[in-house]
């Protein structure tokens, strides 16, 4: 795989940014990250260029000059409406824009499951499937993926719209069994994105090869991506867990604690 020369990743200090971060030197010969919080020490491939979503004129110069845009930045989980506005819907709009504007035509959009949380588990979902946010959080993530497709068909910007199940070292309880992503896998898929010759738009469910399936990527083959990872090494950590409720909504729909819980203002 040939190396891009510039790749900026935005929210790099996150919990999937941190772990792609010491793979990126492999797909790229400059790596760029931004985020609001704090990064470290830059690495000699490195550039560290702090950058706040809400801040158009500095956008415009994170984006200059790199080839691609892995967008990892905003908030994470559910919040307030207004401060998930501001940040993943108005920050994910601004980026786009300077992407437009500086001639950046390959982006990742870090998309989630919770686009549809509210699909029950034994729906076998493929890209093309109807989205049902289950939270504000995501419905930022259907804006995110929404803009997306506009800045593909009119501008010809190509985005990988990743829809992430649970991209943690190891998962954290029994739904993330079925939802793990792993960050080789990940970084595996980016690989793929930057060496497609034509890319498009497509959506892909970002899961590891785990026993339990909730989502096909049939529609996006043509990427060549296959993981190679599967949760089934951690099988061991649930053994005791105790018997999950089959009425409970946050086993019943594919969204988990974000499906169950109420509003978060409340």
């Amino acid at each position: 795989m040939r190396k891009v020369n510039r790749l900026l990743m935005t929210g790099a200090a996150g919990i999937v940014g941190a772990q792609l971060r010491p793979g990126l030197g492999e797909l790229a010969h400059h790596v760029r990250l931004s985020d609001v919080a704090d990064l470290g020490e830059a690495a000699p491939h490195e550039e560290i260029v702090p950058c706040d979503l809400t801040d158009t004129d500095r956008l415009r110069e994170l984006v200059r000059g790199c080839d691609a845009v892995l967008h990892f930045g905003g908030v994470s989980t559910e919040n307030t409406a207004e401060l998930i506005h501001k940040v993943n819907i108005e920050g994910t709009y601004h980026l786009y824009e300077a992407a437009r504007k500086e001639g950046v035509k390959r982006m990742l959009f870090a998309s989630s499951n919770h686009a549809i949380g509210f699909h029950k588990r034994e729906d076998r979902l493929v890209g093309s499937s109807p989205v049902r946010p289950d939270s504000n959080y995501g419905v930022s993530k259907v804006y995110g993926e929404g803009l997306a497709s506009l800045y593909w068909d009119k501008y010809g910007i190509e985005t990988l719209i990743v829809r992430i199940g649970s991209c943690f070292p190891q998962p954290k309880d029994r739904r993330m069994m079925a939802t793990w992503l792993s960050a080789a896998d990940f970084l595996r898929l980016i690989g793929r994105m930057l060496d497609a010759p034509r890319l498009g738009c497509p959506i892909v469910y970002g899961v590891s090869d785990n026993d339990e399936q909730w989502w096909d990527n049939r529609e996006a083959a043509f990427l060549g991506w296959v993981p190679r990872d599967s949760s089934r090494q951690f099988a061991h950590l649930f053994d005791d867990a105790a018997q999950e409720d089959p009425n409970d909504p946050a086993v019943i729909y594919q969204g988990g604690g974000f499906a169950k819980a109420g509003h978060y203002e409340d």
